[in-house]
């Protein structure tokens, strides 16, 4: 379709005068029609232009497009007409005080005051401590009733308030409020010390740290023109599947947990462990930290590394495969994981979901194989998908990517690997200039944005955590489910609350 919109690369810096800057009535035009036409919400946000504000929406087909224009003090919803637009305009409402007119459920995302000191348009006192001022959705009835959840939950768990609308044991709705963990991510990455930019990148959310740092450094190498050298694009890829395998592992053990079939959810446990100690051998944090950064990574992986994890990797794989072949060939297992949690390939593409979460419904985005870089342009990544859309699907999307990912990890460690070592990173930027990366975490599509001024500093970080689209997803499943299964959705999603409260 024809659009006024500019196609861009992913890891492509672009100067500002490139992008097209629109009346705000063609903006909206076209940004409706070409997500109504198929196409995704990666980003929109306002960001300030001198003493005005800009809105920018870089939207997802096969190609990622992207244009801008004046922001208006308010202006008729997105939302209203196009649901994958929802999250964002909420965002944008409650950052600087723009009024999406019209939206149907125009909540805060995060609770804090706007950044332009303009009066509030969710009515909060932010001398509270805590979120209030939220009218939560209530359905009457003689028979409804309530139930309340968090935001301080039982066990070591990230905080979160989930309200459920109930008659009987049956959910009619859930609505989720999160923002307690808001630490205000995105404003300390606009104003940071260079050196600092990619120890705050690897702590947005600590089970994505490799995710994170990787958008940072891939939108920095755009800005600065340095490219990495093919020895370390290897390790990055090396560590990001690790992680994802990591993750994946202990949410299929989570999952064993809930249904009381111990033995998947110890083998997991302590497998989740191992992987994590491979990235510990690489890089000395198992989690990761210290690894990529702008150029390159500052660790090499020598021939008796490669061995190393070689061998330990040779270990584990039987023990995982045995474990996915225990968790689902055992009948009482299928029975609770089927049909629990259903969203629809429909409903699925409605609400924009990414991952394991969207792969499940039907939808086969997978950035890796849609919008490559590192080593992946080398790789042949599938296309997979189920149509379950249910815990079942869920989870046999994350034991399928952990068996591709140990298969991808062993065929670089057969590589022999050279890299120089990035010890002081560029991170001069081009100035007046825009970059969008993407990468697909262990989630789903994570992507990081930057736009510089004319001195070539920071002047809008964006960050988008998968988790960000697959909420509304979590809610979607509890809808007509029995309120029991919520521990159980809430674990095939496994979403991040700091990822999404930034």
């Amino acid at each position: 379709m024809k659009t006024g919109f500019l196609q861009v690369g992913h890891g492509e810096a672009v100067t500002l005068d490139r992008i097209p800057h629109m009346t705000f009535d063609d903006f909206r035009t076209d940004a409706l029609a070409i997500v109504k036409n198929g196409g995704n919400v990666v980003h929109y946000f306002a960001w300030p232009h001198g003493d005005t504000f800009k809105l920018m929406a870089v939207l997802r087909t096969d190609q990622l497009l992207v244009a801008g224009c004046d922001a208006p003090d308010r202006y008729p919803s997105l939302t209203a007409e196009c649901e994958p637009f929802h999250m964002f305009e909420r965002e944008i409402a409650e950052q600087y005080g723009i009024l999406p007119e019209g939206h149907p459920w125009l909540k805060m995302v995060r609770y804090h005051a706007n950044y332009r000191g303009r009066p509030d348009l969710f009515g909060n006192n932010y001398a509270e401590e805590i979120p209030g001022n939220y009218d939560y959705y209530s359905v009457a009835g003689e028979e409804i009733h309530e139930v309340a959840v968090g935001p301080v939950h039982a066990g070591v768990i990230e905080p979160g308030h989930f309200r459920f609308n109930c008659i009987g044991e049956r959910v009619l709705n859930l609505e989720i409020q999160l923002g307690y963990q808001h630490r205000g991510v995105e404003k300390l990455l606009v104003n940071a010390a260079a050196k600092r930019l990619p120890i705050l990148a690897e702590g947005i959310a600590g089970d994505t740290a490799i995710g994170n740092a990787l958008c940072m450094a891939q939108a920095f190498e755009a800005l600065t023109g340095v490219s990495p050298d093919p020895g370390a694009r290897i390790i990055r890829t090396i560590a990001f599947e690790l992680e994802r395998i990591a993750n994946h592992v202990g949410d299929l053990g989570a999952l064993s947990g809930d249904v009381a079939f111990l033995p998947p959810a110890n083998y997991c446990g302590r497998m989740r462990g191992d992987f994590l100690n491979m990235t510990l051998w690489m890089c000395g944090n198992r989690f990761g930290k210290g690894l990529v950064r702008p150029g390159g990574v500052r660790f090499p992986l020598t021939d008796e590394d490669r061995r190393t994890l070689t061998e330990r990797i040779e270990e584990l794989k039987p023990q995982v495969k045995h474990t996915i072949d225990l968790l689902f060939a055992t009948s009482s297992v299928r029975s609770r994981f089927e049909d629990c949690g259903t969203v629809s390939t429909e409903d699925a593409q409605k609400l924009g979901l990414v991952g394991p979460a969207g792969r499940a419904c039907g939808n086969p985005y997978d950035v890796r194989r849609c919008f490559p870089s590192e080593h992946y342009p080398q790789l042949e990544i599938p296309e997979h998908a189920m149509s379950g859309g249910d815990v079942f699907a869920r989870a046999k999307m994350r034991a399928d990517e952990v068996m591709q990912s140990i298969e991808i990890i062993r065929s670089l460690l057969k590589q022999s690997v050279e890299t120089s070592i990035v010890e002081d990173p560029v991170v001069t930027a081009a100035a007046d200039s825009f970059v969008v990366t993407l990468n697909e975490a262990w989630r789903g599509e994570l992507s990081h944005c930057l736009i510089t001024d004319t001195e070539g500093k920071i002047l809008k970080y964006k960050v988008k955590d998968p988790s960000f689209h697959n909420w509304n997803g979590l809610s979607m499943s509890l809808r007509d489910t029995g309120i029991s299964d919520f521990p159980l959705n809430n674990k095939s999603y496994n979403l991040s609350y700091c990822g999404f409260d930034l």
